[in-house]
């Protein structure tokens, strides 16, 4: 059976006919593409123009008030901006966004075939977060995370056609296919770099794994991981100033810090001398430092204002800092208890007491009546002519409550561990492709899991609370990589080799990475 009869959609003669006109390594990604699409354009409909929070009103407010600053995805903030100056509104860009993950699910469908994946099972796979609310209303947010998680997906996507490569034994060919796979490993990188402050690090704990498990494709890979964080460097300390970006206050940048802080005074108060007591007491009364900020779940508490005085902790920062250095060589333990305790979100599988805002944090879809508080205090926002557009204006009313219900429905307690940590599916992706591994044999498999493993490392090693969207990539790599346990790939593994001469390295350019045969 050719292998792309597999998936045989239409059975109207019509659209049979229209169906026989895509060539048939164009038909999975095409179905998916489609697919993926339609149902996004519903959840975009029912939530349009998309879904907003406290940060969609904070992008708002540095685009249109002149207010770019740094501490959110500057490059997401241009997007606001040209949405806003193009259309009026924020559609258009919660349209792109949808367009650009079906296409990224599109991408990882085929990848998924490459290994042996059967056709149909690579289509649902890619097609459920487009199904499942939490993953689907995710895609609709105003949100720099939405970019940074179809930029995590990607690189998967490539790093997993890189390794397919060695596992053939075609590592060593370059070939056009070769090229627009490492030029999208870049891609993806670069997407993280500029849309989180701290996605750069996916790059830098994913690069040694692929370095490994790519041997033959290290320059390339290297380039397709350093290079990204190099731009974000230069953006960020040459670019942006010079363009009149504002840096974010320190009392921001450095607000994980003054929690640890809390949170070891919090638990051995005994340690710190008068001349600490009396520094942190200027910033905020002893009371809140081993009260409500030695939380250890979530920095906000710390950094509440009043009463922490936040423009005195910005300008005694350097003190502050040197508070960190002398608890964090008293006490590394509790150092590291702190920031482990606070990216809980990234490795445990259920969440922790509610009383401590350790639970699932959640950013529902409809705009609150305050623009999340933004009304109480900001002028620009309360008189900006875009107001009327920041809220949901849904296209049709009945699929707004469906979706509406659907989303309230998923995120009961019960399934939060499932359906909104992505702890849970980080461990089954590595389950998965240790298992895969173990039983093909297959030489570059482990690059399937740089990713995911990048995006649980970066939580936790910069993270203020349990929000769920930080750890949302990691759910839509684990749902595409589930079929992988029943994956039979149409060729063993090979020992590593360069082209026997020039006529085979034609031959294999011509004619690249042969179709697995589908498992009956």
């Amino acid at each position: 059976m050719p292998s792309g009869a597999e998936l045989k959609l239409p059975r109207n003669a019509f659209l049979s006919k229209q169906w026989e006109r895509i060539p048939e390594k164009r038909r999975l990604p095409f179905a998916v593409y489609a697919t993926t699409q339609i149902l996004f354009l519903l959840w975009w409909a029912a939530f349009f123009p998309g879904a907003l929070s406290y940060d969609s009103i904070t992008y708002v407010w540095h685009v249109t008030t002149d207010n770019w600053m740094s501490n959110h995805s500057v490059v997401y903030d241009s997007l606001v901006w040209l949405a806003l100056n193009t259309t009026g509104d924020l559609w258009i860009l919660t349209l792109a966004q949808t367009v650009a993950m079906s296409a990224t699910l599109a991408y990882c469908a085929v990848t998924l075939r490459k290994w042996g994946v059967r056709q149909r099972w690579a289509a649902v796979a890619a097609c459920v977060p487009a199904v499942l609310p939490p993953t689907a209303v995710f895609v609709i947010f105003v949100w720099k995370d939405v970019p940074f998680v179809i930029g995590s997906i990607l690189a998967f996507g490539a790093a997993g056609r890189l390794a397919a490569r060695r596992a053939r034994g075609r590592q060593t060919v370059r070939d056009r296919d070769f090229y627009r796979t490492v030029a999208l490993l870049f891609t993806g990188f670069l997407a993280m770099a500029l849309f989180r402050n701290n996605g750069m690090l996916v790059a830098v704990i994913a690069a040694p794994i692929l370095l490994i498990a790519l041997p033959s494709m290290r320059r390339w890979v290297l380039a397709a991981t350093a290079v990204p964080v190099l731009i974000f460097g230069l953006l960020t300390s040459v670019v942006y100033p010079a363009a009149g970006v504002k840096s974010p206050p320190k009392d921001a940048v450095y607000a994980f810090f003054y929690a640890d802080i809390a949170v070891a005074y919090g638990q051995r108060p005994g340690f710190f001398t008068k001349e600490d007591k009396a520094l942190m007491s200027s910033i905020a009364p002893l009371s809140h430092w081993k009260g409500r900020a030695a939380n250890c779940y979530n920095a906000d508490w710390a950094m509440e204002s009043p009463p922490m005085n936040r423009p005195l902790a910005a300008e005694r920062n350097d003190e502050l800092m040197a508070l960190w250095k002398r608890v964090m060589k008293r006490t590394p333990d509790l150092v590291i208890g702190a920031r482990v305790c606070r990216a809980h979100i990234a490795w445990a599988v259920f969440p922790g007491p509610k009383e401590l805002r350790a639970n699932t944090l959640l950013s529902d879809p409809q705009t609150s009546k305050t623009l999340f508080s933004y009304l109480k205090w900001n002028e620009d926002i309360k008189h900006s002519e875009y107001r009327p557009k920041l809220k949901i204006r849904p296209l049709s009313e009945p699929l707004h409550k469906v979706a509406d219900f659907s989303w309230r429905a998923f995120k009961v307690p019960q399934l939060q561990w499932l359906l909104f940590r992505g702890a849970i599916w980080c461990y089954a992706t590595y389950a998965i492709v240790l298992l895969f591994r173990r039983r093909t044999k297959l030489k570059g498999t482990m690059a399937l899991l740089s990713v995911t493993l990048g995006l649980q490392l970066t939580v936790l090693a910069a993270n203020p609370a349990p929000l769920w969207r930080y750890m949302i990539g990691p759910i839509f790599i684990g749902i595409l990589i589930l079929p992988l346990l029943r994956a039979k790939p149409g060729f063993g593994p090979r020992p590593d080799q360069e082209p026997t001469g020039p006529a085979e390295s034609r031959k294999q350019d011509s004619d690249p990475e042969p179709e697995p045969a589908p498992v009956a």
